[in-house]
């Protein structure tokens, strides 16, 4: 099983590779910069060698045929010279210099190896034009010298990284402190406590982290509200057609003959259809609330009005309601056809089950204003305008109500008009009595 890093152990380790990574860049920088300021002097300095040796050569240089300078101590082998006279007679050199010329090269620096070493050269004549000198120095000395200005830049800066860590550690250990405190508390926090939590001393980075938490603990309260409601209301629904199924079945199994059997029979089998019909609502309810709103595909909404009217038309003739869809082009909508063709049943089923026979019931789909409208429009009892926004709450019959039902449909059509973001509108007919549903959806 892979080790997981806490957040404490990465900001230290980013924090300490940053500082590292830019000690060693700066050191690098120093190193060459110094290195190219020790070239300059040193070079400054051969130069200044060079010119004395120059000098001396005026006095007395014919006297001498050839000699080695004697070495003063061990780091006068890092340096050597040459005389040479009219640059082709070898009349002065250091015990360390070898006697052929150290250079091809009459004026100026030159970079040459002998014996595998690397020297630097000046060269210069003197005045008069008749002694060429050769002035070098091992290149070693120099990079021994930015070498060690380099070491003693970083060898402080490494004896301080433990230091450093240390106080890292503190003050990373400090700042994650009120993710720690925010952790303890939703550890402690008993399942059902849902209040928001404080954030009037949280820092500014973690607030929006609180405020979601926040957010989400509202939800889930009102969620739970909201189920608990919905489930309260519904054990009170099925409570009513399972004892009425109760009642008529005791009255058949007291009655003495077939004939009286027959009404409490018929009543028990139709109770039973009602309480289908409620669990089959409410069923689709917990459908909808659970449904994974991401999934979309296209909705031709005509010939999906088509195939709703075209189910129910059969217990519309038994009620005497006529359906029609009026004409018009087909409008494509992007959403779930399967809740499209829930949407447009329960909106008709309840034209049908609230009307009295001779009702006529028109279903269109038009475009409104750069949108598409789906309405269902009826020229029936119709509503007060007053219940028209009550009707889609769970549970909820107008009063007068005659026709059975579970006052689930217009809820599971808002739900669905809410999945599908668009706007449900019920109201009075304009002219005449009756009621319109309008979903409409927005496109674009």
């Amino acid at each position: 099983m892979l080790k997981r890093f806490s957040l404490k152990q990465r900001l230290l380790l980013l924090v300490l590779t940053a500082t590292i990574g830019v000690w060693l860049v700066e050191a690098l920088l120093t190193y060459n910069s110094t290195r190219h300021e020790v070239n300059e002097l040193l070079d400054a300095h051969l130069a200044q060698a060079a010119s004395i040796l120059a000098a001396q050569s005026l006095h007395e240089m014919s006297e001498i045929r050839m000699e080695h300078a004697p070495r003063l101590k061990d780091d006068s082998r890092q340096v050597a010279f040459q005389v040479w006279e009219q640059g082709k007679k070898l009349r002065l050199h250091s015990a360390n210099a070898p006697e052929y010329p150290l250079t091809e090269i009459e004026d100026g620096f030159a970079d040459i190896v002998i014996d595998g070493q690397k020297w630097r050269v000046y060269s210069v004549w003197n005045r008069p034009h008749n002694y060429l000198i050769h002035v070098a120095e091992l290149a070693d000395m120099r990079d021994r010298v930015a070498g060690t200005i380099a070491y003693n830049l970083l060898f402080p800066l490494l004896l301080s990284l433990p230091i450093l860590t240390f106080l890292l550690w503190l003050a990373v250990t400090r700042g994650l402190h009120p993710l720690v405190k925010l952790t303890r508390e939703i550890a402690v926090r008993e399942p059902d406590a849902l209040v928001p939590f404080n954030s009037d001393t949280a820092p500014r980075e973690v607030l929006p982290m609180i405020a979601q938490l926040n957010r989400l603990f509202g939800r889930i309260d009102a969620l739970i509200q909201k189920e608990r409601r919905f489930t309260a209301d519904a054990a009170h629904e099925l409570r009513t057609p399972i004892a009425g199924i109760k009642a008529q079945a005791q009255v058949a199994q007291a009655a003495s003959t077939a004939e009286a059997r027959e009404n409490p029979l018929k009543n028990v089998i139709l109770g039973c259809d009602r309480a289908a019909h409620l669990i089959d609502q409410l069923l689709t309810l917990a459908r909808l609330d659970a449904l994974d709103e991401g999934k979309v595909e296209l909705c031709h909404l005509r010939l999906i009005a088509a195939e709703a009217i075209a189910a129910i038309v059969p217990k519309a003739h038994g009620k005497g309601v006529q359906i029609e869809l009026l004409s018009g082009t087909e409008a494509v909508v992007r959403g779930n056809p399967g809740l499209m063709k829930v949407l447009l049943r329960n909106l008709l089923d309840n034209a049908v089950k609230h009307n009295p026979s001779g009702t006529v019931v028109q279903v269109a789909v038009v475009n409104q204003q750069g949108n598409i409208c789906l309405s269902v429009s009826d020229n029936g009892s119709g509503l007060p305008e007053a219940e028209c926004h009550r009707v889609i709450e769970r549970f909820y019959r107008p009063t007068g109500t005659q026709a059975s039902g579970s006052g689930l449909g217009l809820s599971i059509v808002k739900r669905i008009a809410e999945i599908h973001a668009a706007d449900l509108r019920i109201m009075p007919q304009e002219q005449g009595n009756g009621l319109r549903v309008e979903v409409v959806f927005k496109v674009g």
